[in-house]
């Protein structure tokens, strides 16, 4: 099978694997698609920490072409999304339900304490605890459902109340999904800080409220007088200075959700006595659980999620080079691959 290989920083070969055999409890799926996700991009360019060579790719769909010895629920023929995080299921915080924090969690393509094949190949096998059937939802709409379970788990960490006053930092395809997520939670109305003017569209035509270019304005003088107090910031760029921002947003009793994926040794200034006098929050939020994997198949099998807006370019494999090229341009939004086309 083809394979988009990860041999070295900013070096992908697509090259010919064997394809995978499915132990007795997993299923082998052939992979329809698989977002292209900034941890991607962040293994490719270097400043996230993996042993090359690797195969990348965690955000996928498609259908099982066989079956474990062991695996009853599940047949050839049937549509799939894919979970990518294996958690041990023994650990404290798997036994607690937060198998996201799992001490021994392994993550097919994505970022792990182990990390295995993902899916920018044609092929991939996967523990049948970490499918979930899609019915006739199209592949590319079920490749969501990774990075939409990621925000359903950063939503429920800020224990958002309706008719709060929400800011997102960061338009890209993980603030957009924010901003839909947020609007069907109850939020109240919902800003958006995005310097490219055709991701600040994108947001007000996935239900932003108002939308502003840090670049020419000054956030901390002019949201409040949009909006009032902010109760929530989301972060989803994943720089220190953007999460500095989103956090100089908050009011008082102010939550900052840190989602985006900063670089590993970069440190953030924040005043602790914010902190202290007006009981500020910094919260972070890392993957997903299998709840909020199940979830995110179900708001996108009942239409929750404007995902055409949201996917502006697709590629076979070989294009896969080209997407990360688009995303260190900040062209588009989200990319699509299709490793069997």
């Amino acid at each position: 099978m083809r394979t988009a290989n990860l041999t070295g920083a900013q070096t992908i070969e697509i090259v010919e694997k064997q394809k995978p055999s499915s132990d007795p409890d997993e299923v082998l799926v052939k992979i329809e698609a698989c977002g292209v996700c900034t941890t991607d991009l962040h293994m490719y360019s270097g400043s996230l920490t993996i042993d090359y060579p690797m195969v990348p790719g965690h955000e996928s769909a498609g259908e099982v072409v066989a079956v474990g010895k062991e695996v009853n629920d599940y047949t050839t023929g049937d549509r799939v999304a894919i979970n990518p995080s294996i958690p041990c299921n023994e650990c404290q915080a798997c036994k607690a339900g937060r198998e996201n924090l799992c001490r021994d969690l392994t993550s097919i393509g994505g970022a792990a304490k182990h990390i295995i094949d993902g899916a920018f190949a044609e092929y991939v096998s996967v523990p049948v605890g970490n499918v979930e059937r899609v019915g006739e939802m199209d592949y590319r709409t079920a490749a969501l459902a990774e990075p939409l379970g990621c925000c359903i788990n950063g939503v429920d960490q800020i224990d958002l109340t309706s008719g709060e006053t929400v800011v997102v930092v960061g338009a890209g395809g993980i603030g957009l999904l924010f901003v839909q997520l947020l609007q069907a939670s109850g939020a109240g109305p919902i800003v958006v800080s995005e310097p490219v003017e055709d991701r600040r569209t994108a947001a007000l035509e996935v239900g932003a409220d108002h939308v502003l270019d840090p670049t020419e304005t000054d956030l901390v003088e002019t949201v409040p007088d949009l909006v009032g107090d902010v109760d929530v910031a989301v972060e989803a760029v994943g720089l220190p200075q953007t999460i500095e921002q989103a956090y100089s947003l908050t009011g008082p009793g102010g939550r900052t959700l840190v989602f985006g994926v900063p670089p590993e040794n970069e440190t953030v200034e924040i005043p602790p006595f914010d902190v202290f006098y007006e009981e500020r929050e910094i919260i972070g939020t890392y993957s997903l659980t299998p709840g909020t994997f199940a979830r995110a198949v179900t708001l996108l099998e009942n239409g929750r999620i404007d995902v055409d807006t949201l996917i502006t370019d697709e590629f076979d494999l070989d294009g896969l080079e080209h997407a990360f090229a688009q995303m260190e341009a900040s062209e588009g939004l989200k990319k699509m691959i299709y490793p069997n086309r």
